[in-house]
This record gives structure tokens, sequence and C-alpha cells, in this order.
């Protein structure tokens, strides 16, 4: 040991290169070197073990700690990697078994939509087309829907002509139906129509207000439709060229299985409008209220979650066949 080499004095004249090097020995051993360093003209038979050993085990727990605090930085960018994986893993198990998990992720506070499938982006395609064909009056095609939807609404009453105080009756607010169309186009009364092939029980019993006390001013059907179908493009988002609303994000996963799936929404969105409506006595001038919480009842029933297709919608259930 170097300490013994302190303690160590020639009795004989030994060469002066011999007491050289074992000076030199204990003066540069790292071991009794201390932390802050005692020159090496102090005194040499002084022991330093002691403070040697306590400031090498600080150094090495000082190492230890620092080590350690390297290892919990990569245990937490491991874990946080690893639940961004079990997230991104249960999101598509999710949507492959048609329940839908709300997708939260946003980019200056707008709902960034999921990636969608190439059947999903065709039938949003054509949505969006329908919504930008107005309703032309001087078209026979959409002549002939307007007088299928008077044959659907009174199977049993002549067909008048189209331009005629009777379709008033229908709920349209002039003697020609075309100046109520305005925003919501020709795909409004296509919304019409397809409500009144697919659930003519509804259809019916809300165009002739069958059921509830029923207001001295009551909306008028067919116009109130077709502000419900513009309400629901503005809902939804589907004019713009990103959808951002958090309905529109989940609707469009609905496409997926039903290219009908914004009709059907017309469908129970109509319904909904007619149960507030009742819910609240309202009148004709309260028609913009209720319509404000119409949309506000279809957007908690979209991004409720487990919805994969309008069937699923709680409000759903109201509408008959």
């Amino acid at each position: 040991m170097a300490s013994k080499a302190i303690k160590r004095r020639p009795c004989s004249s030994e060469s002066d290169k011999t007491s050289e090097k074992r000076t030199e020995t204990t003066v540069s051993d790292p071991v009794t070197e201390p932390l802050l360093g005692n020159g090496p003209h102090e005194e040499k038979n002084k022991r330093y073990e002691p403070a040697t050993r306590s400031d090498f085990w600080d150094g090495t727990r000082e190492e230890c700690l620092r080590w350690a605090h390297l290892l919990s930085i990569f245990i937490a960018q491991s874990a946080r990697k690893i639940v961004n994986a079990l997230s991104e893993f249960g999101s598509l198990i999710a949507r492959h078994f048609g329940c839908s998990s709300a997708p939260q992720s946003s980019q200056n506070g707008q709902t960034v939509p999921l990636n969608l499938s190439p059947l999903q982006v065709e039938r949003l395609k054509l949505l969006r087309q329908r919504l930008d064909v107005p309703y032309d009056c001087s078209s026979v095609k959409h002549q002939d829907a307007l007088k299928e939807l008077w044959s659907l609404a009174y199977p049993n009453r002549q067909l008048p002509p189209l331009k005629s105080d009777l379709w008033k009756d229908m709920g349209w607010q002039n003697s020609d139906p075309l100046t109520d169309f305005r925003a919501g186009g020709f795909m409004s009364l296509e919304n019409l129509i397809y409500f009144a092939r697919n659930y003519p029980d509804s259809f019916h019993r809300l165009l002739h207000k069958a059921e509830g006390k029923r207001a001295e001013w009551e909306y008028p059907f067919a116009a109130g439709g077709v502000n419900i179908s513009y309400m629901l493009v503005q809902m939804l988002d589907l004019q713009s060229g990103k959808i951002s609303t958090k309905a529109g994000v989940h609707f469009v996963q609905l496409l997926e299985d039903d290219e009908a799936a914004f009709d059907n929404l017309f469908c129970v969105a109509f319904q909904v409008l007619d149960a507030q409506w009742l819910a609240r006595r309202a009148s004709y001038m309260e028609f913009n209220e209720v319509l404000k919480s119409t949309r506000i009842q279809l957007e908690k029933e979209l991004t409720m979650g487990c919805i994969s297709s309008v069937q699923d919608l709680p409000s759903f259930r109201m509408l008959k066949r």
C-alpha cells in the first residue's frame, strides 16, 4: 500500500533515486490523493484514507444518480411511445368494429378529420356535388321531382299546376315553390322525397301535424324541410374544403356503410325538430330557435361514440316507416 511507503524510513544509506521513486509513488497515488488535493509539500505521514474513501463513494454515487436520471428519461419516453402506439391500435380496432373513438386531435383548435377510405372519399365527393345543384324550375328533371313529392304527400289528390296556391297546403310559403328553395337547392327536394319514400308514416304525421298540441301558427312543413337541409350542410361543414367540425368528422365515417347517410340524417333531424317544437310549445316566430336546438341535439348524438350508422342515433327510434 502507498500508506506503508510513507511510514517506511530506510536505516541504511539507500540511493537517492530509490528514495525519490518512493516519494513520487506516494504523491501520485490516486487513492491517497484527496479530492481537493493537498500539495506535495504538506506533511506526508498524515493518513487520508477516511476522507478519500468518502469522496470516492460520493463520486460514485453522483455517477449512479446521473445514470439513474438518464434511465428514467429513457423509460418515460419509451412509455409515451408505447401509449401512443396502443392508442392508435385502439382507434384502428374501434373503427374496424364500428365503434368510432371520438377524434380529438386538433390543430389551432380545429378538429382534424381521420384518414378516409376511397369509398368514403367518393361518397363525400358525390354529396358535395349534390350541394352545388340549385333548383331549376325550367329543368324537366326538377319539375318531375316536385310532382313526385306531391304524389307521395297526397296520393289521392290531383296534381296541381307548378304554380298554384295548392302548394301552400304542403308548406310552401308561396304559390311557386321555387321561391322557398334558396340555399337548400335541389338536394333539399331530394331529401323530402327520400323522407316520403322511406319513412312514409313519419312523413305524413309531420306533414299533417297529426301529433301533439299544435300552435295556431305552425311552421310550414316543406319550407321547414329546406331549412333543415341547409342547417345540416352547415353543421357537417360539407361546403368547406376540409371538414373541421366534430359532427362533420364523425358523419363522414358513416359514409363507409351508408351511401344515403345524409338523407337518413335529414329524416332524423326533421323528427327531432318536430319533437322539440312540441316540447317548447313553439310558434312560427320561434322556428329558428327550435332549429338551433335541433342542431345541438344532433351534434351531441353524432359525437357520443359507438355510432356506426344513422340508425344508431338515439333519435332515430322516433322514426316510423
